[in-house]
């Protein structure tokens, strides 16, 4: 009898260990997936409510948003209606995303910093800060994140802000990009403001090998754009098919935001 016993729940122990791996698996897809993507430098709300951003966001209807220059509890003289505010929990609750934060610096009594808005659960996150040398004015970082698609696969979705002062920092600080993501085993979006116009070194060598997937509209400054320093990046290139891309002319910042509807096959 005793041995009946063992023999039932060794088999009980083989379903319980085994059965829930294998149904994982089976919840994995190789079908196609479509993303529409936004990235956008918020200017620490200066411009702007955070109800009239959430509510831009949400006209977007974007599956998973990059923002930069994203403030938590900071009391700034130049934003005052904005003081203490959470920006990316209360932009995620009004948005219905979930929410990512890295600070990059401590700012007027609170945080400055990058964040990531998501459709999608998180699988992971890390905030990865970026070299600092000689000519930086301020720490930056890389928000790394892996986000689970509907069909069960993993992206590797990242947000970062580089510096703004001179070329041979952010060449620096895209080096460490690369180098951080080499190997990376998930097909990958990187966004951000890179402060970098397409023809420097920074852009049209340091991120070469990645599929810029946004357009050539310029998204600086938004009253009279001059320039394009806000980008989408996609790797590996062969992955990824560019549905459309737009960049809206809205005044809630500095910058104008970028959006691309993105086609994803595995």
């Amino acid at each position: 009898m005793k041995t009946k016993h063992i023999l039932f729940l060794l088999i009980a122990l083989h379903f319980i260990l085994f059965i829930p791996r294998a149904t994982a698996q089976e919840n994995k897809s190789n079908e196609p997936v479509k993303l529409k993507i936004l990235c956008y430098n918020l200017r620490f709300g200066e411009l702007a409510s955070l109800e009239e951003l959430a509510g831009f966001i949400k006209s977007q209807n974007p599956d998973m948003v990059a923002l930069q220059e994203v403030d938590v509890k900071t009391h700034r003289p130049r934003a005052p209606h904005q003081n203490g505010k959470d920006f990316i929990t209360e932009l995620g609750f009004r948005t219905g995303m979930l929410t990512a934060y890295a600070k990059t610096i401590p700012h007027e009594g609170g945080y400055y910093g990058i964040g990531i808005l998501s459709k999608f659960p998180f699988v992971e996150t890390r905030r990865i800060m970026l070299p600092f040398p000689e000519g930086a004015k301020e720490q930056r970082a890389m928000l790394f994140s892996n986000i689970e698609l509907p069909n069960g696969q993993l992206l590797t979705f990242v947000c970062t802000h580089l510096d703004y002062t001179i070329s041979s920092v952010r060449q620096e600080q895209v080096k460490a990009l690369n180098e951080t993501l080499k190997g990376n085993p998930y097909p990958m979006i990187v966004c951000g403001d890179f402060n970098a116009t397409p023809d420097s070194p920074e852009i049209n060598q340091g991120m070469a090998a990645w599929k810029q997937v946004t357009n050539s509209d310029f998204t600086i400054p938004a009253n009279n754009p001059k320039s394009k320093i806000d980008y989408i990046f996609c790797f590996p290139e062969k992955q990824w098919k560019v549905i459309s891309t737009e960049t809206p002319r809205v005044p809630f910042s500095d910058h104008l935001p970028v959006n691309a509807d993105l086609e994803l096959t595995f």
